[in-house]
């Protein structure tokens, strides 16, 4: 099986990718992973055109179509999002509007190969759950648009430099066993 970890911040070297780091280790041992970082694709504001609605393709041409291919290579797909003012940092949100040919809500539509599993971990600075929640609901939402089945989710919260992350470790890495578990269910 093929996982594809997307470090959802610009960030390549804070807690979002030692949180990416950990998973990429723990699924490496079961799993063929690829771990990109939004900040390696160059993409482009969605212009609000709507040919895609009747075409299923987007008129610009940038590295969407690139993360799509890594969407369409994995079978699991985790998504790990900070908080950036209560949401998705903005060039992750970028991607998702630039993922409208893939949407299911409208004819035609590109799809993705059935049978895909996401999962989400979102971090937070501050003590509250509710942020990590609304994070995990945009990702979700997302998956579910492109017909991706939501089968996991961990919130972590006062995390915000990377040092904080190791103190967090075990419970990444039980996420991960859980993600490794439920894969081996779904092969037999």
């Amino acid at each position: 099986m093929n996982a594809l970890i997307i470090n959802c911040s610009p960030v390549r070297d804070g807690a979002t990718a030692a949180i990416a780091e950990i998973i990429t280790r723990q699924l490496s041992a079961r799993f063929s992973v690829r771990s990109v970082c939004i900040d390696d694709y160059n993409i482009a504001f969605c212009r609000g055109c709507r040919s895609c609605h009747q075409t299923a393709e987007c008129v610009m041409h940038d590295d969407v179509e690139r993360l799509m291919q890594e969407f369409e290579r994995a079978d699991i797909i985790i998504c790990v999002s900070p908080s950036y003012w209560a949401d998705v940092p903005g060039q992750f949100k970028t991607f998702i509007d630039r993922c409208t040919p893939w949407c299911n809500t409208h004819e035609p539509y590109a799809s993705l190969t059935p049978g895909k599993k996401g999962y989400v971990v979102a971090l937070r600075t501050g003590p509250g759950m509710k942020e990590c929640e609304r994070i995990i609901s945009t990702i979700e939402h997302f998956y579910g648009h492109l017909e991706i089945q939501c089968c996991g989710r961990l919130g972590l919260c006062g995390v915000e430099y990377r040092e904080a992350v190791e103190s967090r470790q075990k419970e990444i890495e039980a996420f991960c066993g859980t993600i490794m578990e439920e894969a081996k269910t779904d092969e037999t």
